[in-house]
């Protein structure tokens, strides 16, 4: 059984109910039933991440723009898709990029996939947030670690991605205990591979360690050679249900 943390009464809450991130669907025009599928009325998406080509592009995509742009319009909250290949990635280049996000998509925050966990990166990293959030003005960051890095990163993010991988991985995964200081809505959940009838299991890890926002999908990597995350998961309709219903603790 993964290890389980129980949030202390005096952590405050919002009480965020389970729903959905996503990490970063194909482009428009090869997955038009996905982007049009976020955007239809009731359906539980906290925010969706918009990867262009690697980032934002050499120049606006006219695809991209209407596809936020519906987005933006039902109410998603719309994220640039940074890559920080773990602290290897310049500075400059990350900003550059968030700039030409917020001018041509007028993105609401960032995602910042591949963050480093190491303590020694903490500050660098915490530079970076600080330099996107004041290009937001007001905005969300996400830091896509992947793994539960040092602790002093929820210090500088909305949210951080704690698990990202295969369903056989995260069936028996363990919570850091730091986590429990948090409410839920700091921490996401992406794991691919999930079979249809260990989805009602699958969502209850994601409660039992306290992660709201999460993207289960029944796409695998195909041993690392594909992105599970492009596409819509097998059973679109059913996670959908039992995350607008709730799922029982």
């Amino acid at each position: 059984m993964p290890h389980l943390t129980n949030t202390p009464a005096s952590t405050a809450s919002t009480d965020l109910g389970l729903g959905l991130g996503t990490p970063g669907y194909a482009h428009p025009l090869l997955a038009p039933e996905e982007w049009g599928a976020l955007a239809r009325p009731g359906t539980p998406v906290h925010w969706a991440a918009l990867n262009v080509s690697n980032g934002p592009g050499s120049r606006p995509d006219p695809h991209c723009v209407q596809a936020a742009g519906r987005l933006h319009t039902a109410g998603v909250r719309v994220l640039g898709h940074l890559d920080a290949v773990w602290g290897a990635r310049p500075f400059g280049e990350l900003i550059s990029e968030a700039d030409r996000y917020l001018d041509w998509y007028q993105v609401d925050g960032f995602l910042l996939d591949r963050c480093p966990t190491e303590r020694a990166l903490l500050s660098e990293t915490g530079r970076t947030v600080t330099t996107l959030r004041a290009l937001l003005g007001h905005g969300h960051i996400v830091l896509g670690h992947g793994s539960h890095p040092y602790p002093g990163y929820a210090e500088h993010a909305d949210q951080l991605v704690t698990f990202s991988g295969s369903w056989s991985d995260y069936r028996w995964s363990q919570v850091a205990e730091w986590t429990a200081e948090h409410p839920p809505e700091r921490f996401c959940h992406f794991v691919h591979g999930v079979p249809r009838g260990h989805l009602e299991e699958a969502l209850r890890i994601a409660r039992w360690q306290g992660a709201a926002t999460i993207w289960f999908t029944d796409r695998t990597d195909r041993g690392g050679r594909t992105v599970p995350w492009e596409a819509m998961p097998g059973y679109w309709d059913d996670i959908v249900s039992r995350l607008g219903t709730g799922v029982s603790e």
